[in-house]
């Protein structure tokens, strides 16, 4: 895919690793196992970002509707995204995880939206 430019938007498309994912269009929508978020698309400074979003913890097996204020940081290297997800009202940390741009996230036993030029929520 090639490097990914460490300043302006973070990338459109699907962010995949091992049990997490990230969908870009002009929101994120965030996967971390059993768990879903979304923020406003990110604008990367020096390769990184932090965004204010909504994040759902208690979304699998049983969607309890459970939205939780939540910050999103990252940092990009080449197609690389390493992400962390903090729900400031609890402290509950989710990640590090590492997706690369372009590939299809391996979510396990866990559902996944599914990103079609659009998404969709869980």
């Amino acid at each position: 895919m090639g490097d990914v430019d460490p300043n302006g938007a973070l990338p459109l498309g699907t962010w995949g690793g091992e049990n997490a994912a990230a969908m870009v269009d002009d929101t994120m929508h965030v996967h971390i196992g059993c768990t879903y978020g979304n923020a406003a698309r990110p604008s990367l400074v020096a390769g990184r970002f932090e965004v204010a979003g909504e994040y759902n913890v208690n979304a699998y097996p049983v969607n309890r509707g459970i939205l939780h204020p939540a910050t999103f940081a990252g940092q990009v290297s080449g197609d690389d995204l390493t992400l962390t997800v903090t729900l400031t009202d609890t402290a509950v940390v989710l990640g590090p995880v590492v997706v690369r741009l372009g590939r299809d996230p391996r979510m396990g036993p866990c559902p996944i939206c599914r990103w079609l030029g659009r998404r969709s929520d869980t």
